[in-house]
């Protein structure tokens, strides 16, 4: 993923920051929903042509998306706890 150099800028401050009002918080939480958004539609394109692959390499990209998707499903979880 490439990141311009304010993006990248922008998220360090955030990291350093020990308290965030609320507007901000929310912001982040609109910028992340937003990704999640654009990463389903891109799952959705590619899900027909994964499906045209051969056994061995369908297998193999599966497992990549599998376990970025558990490790975000982790993330997700750890809020409600």
């Amino acid at each position: 993923m490439h990141l311009p150099l304010d993006e990248i800028k922008r998220k360090l401050e955030l990291k350093s920051k020990t308290n965030m009002n609320t507007g901000e918080v929310e912001k982040q939480v609109d910028v992340v929903t937003m990704h999640m958004k654009q990463l389903h539609n891109e799952i959705s394109v590619l899900l027909p042509l994964i499906h045209h692959l051969d056994q061995k390499q369908m297998s193999d990209l599966s497992k990549k998306l599998n376990y970025e998707s558990s490790t975000l499903i982790q993330s997700l979880a750890s809020l409600n706890s």
